[in-house]
């Protein structure tokens, strides 16, 4: 399996791709760390094949891990798709309310947050890595969504997608510092006495976000797969050249 659906329905179609050795430079989907630009354009056409659309449907951002949300809307559309030099600049989390447009992040260890609301007709990405994480990237774009678009937060689903997890993820007093200042994470920190190192659950870290922004418990998913353990996972801590997963949501027309 290339690609790990999570949501397939009559409004919304939401996944993943997945690091696989048979594929165009493992599969890896990003422009901004590949080796031949042709090959991640024939895997993102591939993606597109499978989920029944075309290329210059797709919506990319040059992330910054910033804490900066867009509006995506149809005149967007194929930015980034073909080349990063058109991707919406310095920006971390896309929403759109229109369909056909596939919203794009790229993670390798940072937490891609996939969501919906089926009531307002609303979908977007978020690429919350540590520092997206600490910057509160989550509660800024919720805040601004619902102050935007007036809808209810609690119509809201959320999915987090494969991460790094716990146990891998592992930082010095800096990092963990900025964790503990949030208030609300140090039940997902563990210290380590024999590597002197903090350890953070990030997904836990986000999902806690989600639920103090006003999404239900029981609205938010979780891929509890590690991205550094996993075999179909793109791991930065592992190799800093590798590849990038691709986590996509489309509204249906």
């Amino acid at each position: 399996m290339k690609t790990k659906i999570y949501l397939n329905n009559e409004k919304f179609i939401a996944g993943i791709t997945l690091k696989d050795q048979k594929e165009l430079e493992q599969h890896n989907m990003a422009l901004h760390v590949c080796e031949n630009e042709e090959d991640i354009i024939q895997n993102r056409k591939s993606l597109a094949a499978l989920i029944d659309c075309d290329l210059s449907q797709f919506v990319c951002a040059n992330q910054t891990h910033s804490a900066n949300v867009y509006k995506v809307t149809s005149k967007d559309q194929g930015r980034g798709a073909f080349s990063s030099e058109t991707a919406i600049p310095n920006t971390d989390a896309l929403y759109t309310t229109e369909p056909n447009l596939v919203l794009c992040t790229f993670t390798a260890d940072c937490v891609p947050v996939i969501f919906y609301n089926e009531k307002s007709g609303i979908a977007g990405v978020i690429h919350s890595g540590w520092q997206g994480t600490v910057k509160e990237i989550t509660r800024n774009v919720f805040e601004h969504i619902q102050k935007e678009e007036q809808c209810d937060l609690s119509d809201f689903h959320v999915h987090l997608g494969t991460a790094i997890s716990q146990e891998k993820f592992e930082v010095d007093e800096d990092v963990y510092a900025k964790y503990k200042n949030l208030g609300y994470a140090d039940e997902f920190i563990y210290f380590n006495n024999e590597t002197r190192k903090y350890h953070i659950d990030n997904q836990k870290t986000v999902q806690k976000q989600c639920e103090l922004s006003g999404i239900l418990s029981e609205h938010i998913t979780i891929d509890t797969t590690c991205t550094f353990k996993s075999p179909q996972g793109f791991s930065y801590r592992e190799d800093k050249k590798c590849g990038r997963h691709l986590s996509f949501i489309m509204m249906k027309a």
